[in-house]
């Protein structure tokens, strides 16, 4: 009989309670006194036994001072490695072999308004980026009088950290998420190859809707490579001899989170609970998220941010809870341009030609002399390739050339909000990326506020969904205000979830995007809060980790029904027949499923719909679509033919056996000792080559709560949920968080990787909030005074 939810939660609970229980206090290491040019007032910085800091401070001023030295003493190599990579400045110090890389970097920064920049993230912003830089250059000026505290990293490279200014905070756009734009790259090529209608095996569109080839558009001349300099702008830095790049093209395949609150009607203490697990790019050390407690008078913080930004975007202050998920608003484009076969600086606009903007800016070189870097620009963004056999070029528009679409931080503009007026109304000028904010607070109110920069794009038969000619039929007609995106205020359902799912009412009539999530975590999601009327704090942790993946409890349905003589695929039925779809650490069912349907049966399935080319093209991609196996499978006569439901169970029956072999090779032929850990796992690598933390066996898939976006063929896990948290609104010393492998990137901390097994675990530690509390379960004691 399959597990059912109740019965487990139970023991699920008591884990997760023995997880949370604190640690016994101890006397607290006394740490080191900074004397810090620029500081106005003491501060103390108190770092808990899980390596969360706790600053108070004076003012704010010397709060986000403190927040910047704070981060550069625990990331700097991370945040001093994302300004030269966001820069285009890596060259300066790696020499000329990123030289390419610096120049695609450039091309994506913010160029524009200052004074309109500034003012989009609130009127704390500028104040908050100017201190924040400041303190992070006065702990590199404090290394520079102690440099046996140097990061190691530098060492091995050979350069000291570089210094901050403001600006370097706001017009660094690439680590945003560029939503859609691989799509629209893979949907053009399977077009060129099968034919409008083979966009129909791509991915599911929501609303209801079909692609259109924009008129003027050849799919077959864009070339693959299209988005080469993309990429090369927005992935990780690759140091030589360590092998280590983050997958972009995954990543921006499967960017997700999950977020809920859930009102007091349904939860045992009368108080809301908001919890939210982020998805991000998880084979990096260290993560990209770090914890903090950030306290002064009038601003009281605690939760995650991006380390490079001052504040925090995901947690509480005394009065509101906020989390949040992707919303994955169309905002970026590929346009293609005609180009003057006499002059390739002119494309094709209207009636004429349009001469590119030209920009040359000297870019230092390690051990040589500057290279000119000479960047192009449309009127609709950066030139990213140029064919120059057929006189054409290709320029991507991003949102990112706006005011106040640096990544999360508009979080500035609700951090002192007080209740869901002030939150959403906090909220108007979020740029970047596209958001479900979840809210709750001590009123006992929930809610929910979309937001980010939706373009209004003009031109009959411009979706988004494939790349558009730049001749100006398809142009950006500016944007839809964040007020026009549904959202939700105390629900009659007594919670809100998100796990980047389709939410727009039907009707609506601002449609965001058309690609989501498929559907699969956030179905489970809802079946289990509606299956918990009292809902605990140590409900929403256990939720977080649930590995039930629902379209394996839909496929087997399909696969319980077949059988075979063939002796590995009777073997494989037979151990299938007995999994409920819990991708579970120790799962034998879960290492035979999961390699079935990523590796055999969606190629199979792409092969058995679309013509041979067009199926290789589609089989290459990253996250399938399922919900269309599962749909045809349902209809076998519409997708697959008139003999459907034979052609159906024969994709079954050819590829089960396939699989069943590759996992009996690699562990053997005993399927009573296969585990689904045997085969996944997590590993976070060092960017330098080490140390690294792992490998470490771990549940979950693409398609359950606890999510697992896995490399298909190494089974290591590249995107997951390395922060969680689940806030006991109004009560908030009864909150948790986790963060993995460890808060601190220097290899020399102990935080480091002290929070890994616990993560692994689905544990986690206490987000405390009180200062009696930080005392409590102090690790260390740092005081900040101000430099004589």
């Amino acid at each position: 009989m399959a597990p059912r939810w109740p019965v487990v939660r139970g023991l699920i609970l008591a884990l997760v309670v023995l997880c949370l229980a604190p640690v016994p206090a101890a006397t607290a290491v006394t740490g080191p006194k900074y004397a810090a040019a620029g500081l106005h007032r003491p501060v103390d910085l108190l770092v808990d036994k899980w390596g969360v800091p706790h600053i108070y401070a004076a003012d704010t001023s010397d709060l986000f001072f403190a927040q910047g030295f704070n981060i550069a003493r625990d990331r700097l190599f991370q945040v001093d490695t994302w300004r030269r990579r966001g820069l285009g400045l890596l060259s300066e110090v790696l020499g000329p072999s990123y030289v390419e890389q610096d120049k695609a970097a450039r091309l994506f920064l913010y160029r524009g308004d200052m004074d309109a920049e500034w003012a989009s993230y609130g009127p704390e912003a500028k104040l908050a980026a100017t201190r924040f830089a400041e303190g992070i250059n006065s702990y590199v000026d404090w290394l520079g009088r102690n440099p046996a505290a140097v990061p190691p990293e530098f060492g091995k490279l050979g350069y000291q950290p570089a210094r901050w200014r403001p600006e370097d905070v706001v017009r660094i756009r690439a680590h945003a998420i560029g939503e859609n734009l691989m799509y629209e790259i893979a949907r053009a090529k399977l077009v060129c190859l099968a034919g409008p209608g083979a966009s129909r095996y791509y991915r599911t569109l929501s609303p209801a809707h079909e692609a259109v080839v924009p008129a003027g558009l050849d799919p077959c001349s864009v070339p693959d490579d299209v988005l080469k300099v993309y990429y090369l702008a927005t992935t990780a830095v690759s140091f030589t001899g360590s092998g280590f790049r983050t997958t972009k093209e995954l990543a921006d395949a499967t960017t997700g989170s999950n977020a809920w609150s859930i009102a007091p009607s349904r939860t045992a203490s009368g108080r809301p609970i908001l919890a939210n697990d982020p998805h991000r790019s998880s084979d990096a050390l260290p993560s990209g998220r770090y914890v903090a407690q950030l306290s002064a008078p009038g601003l009281h913080l605690a939760g995650a941010g991006e380390p490079w930004n001052p504040g925090i975007a995901i947690g509480h202050n005394d009065s509101i809870a906020f989390g949040l998920t992707n919303l994955p608003i169309d905002q970026t484009d590929l346009y293609v341009y005609e180009l003057d076969p006499n002059d390739h600086t002119r494309y094709r606009y209207g009636s004429g030609w349009e001469r590119m903007t030209t920009v040359k800016e000297p870019i230092p070189v390690r051990g040589g002399a500057p290279v000119d870097g000479e960047l192009s620009f449309t009127r609709h963004g950066p030139v990213v390739a140029v064919d120059q056999a057929a006189h054409r070029a290709f320029a991507i528009r991003t949102v990112w050339t706006q005011p106040g679409s640096s990544a999360y931080l508009g979080s500035l503009n609700y951090q002192r909000a007080t209740n869901f007026g002030e939150f959403t109304a906090g909220m108007r000028n979020w740029g970047t990326p596209g958001s479900n904010l979840a809210y709750a607070d001590v009123r006992g109110n929930i809610g929910y506020v979309p937001a980010g920069l939706t373009p209004r794009r003009t031109g009959a038969g411009y979706d988004g969904l494939l790349p558009v000619p730049g001749d100006g039929r398809y142009d950006w007609d500016g944007f839809y205000a964040n007020n026009e995106l549904p959202g939700q205020y105390n629900p009659a359902s007594g919670f809100f979830a998100s796990a980047n799912d389709f939410n727009i009412p039907p009707g609506w009539p601002v449609v965001s995007n058309y690609e989501w999530q498929p559907p699969f975590r956030k179905q489970r999601i809802d079946e289990l809060i509606k299956s918990t009327p009292d809902a605990t704090v140590a409900d929403s942790l256990a939720l977080q980790k649930d590995e039930k993946s629902l379209v394996a409890t839909q496929l087997l349905e399909f696969v319980r029904r077949l059988s075979s003589s063939d002796p590995d695929t009777s073997r494989a039925l037979s151990l299938l027949r007995g999994y409920y779809g819990v991708a579970s650490v120790d799962s034998a069912g879960a290492a035979l499923f999961e390699t079935w349907i990523m590796k055999y049966l969606h190629s199979a399935w792409a092969h058995a719909v679309l013509p041979k080319a067009a199926a290789d093209a589609l089989s290459q991609g990253v996250n399938p679509d399922f919900a269309l196996v599962i749909a045809s499978f349902k209809d076998p006569a519409g997708w697959l033919g008139p003999d459907g439901a034979a052609v159906r169970d024969k994709l079954m029956l050819d590829t089960l056996p396939l699989a069943f072999r590759d996992v009996a090779a690699k562990l053997g032929p005993d399927t009573s000792a296969w585990k689904w850990g045997s085969l996944h796992y997590q590993e976070f690598s060092h960017p330098l080559g080490g140390p690294n933390v792992g490998p470490t066996p771990v549940g979950g898939s693409y398609h359950t709560i606890h999510p697992s976006f896995f490399h298909p063929l190494t089974y290591r896990q590249i995107i997951g949920a390395t922060f969680k948290m689940a806030l006991d609104v109004g009560n908030w010393n009864g909150s948790a968080a986790i963060n993995a492998p460890g808060q601190s990137g220097d290899p020399r901390s102990p935080h480091y990787s002290d929070l890994n097994a616990l993560w692994a675990s689905g544990g986690s530690f206490p987000l405390l909030y009180s200062r009696s509390e930080v005392e409590r379960n102090l690790d260390v004691r740092i005081r900040l005074e101000p430099a004589a």
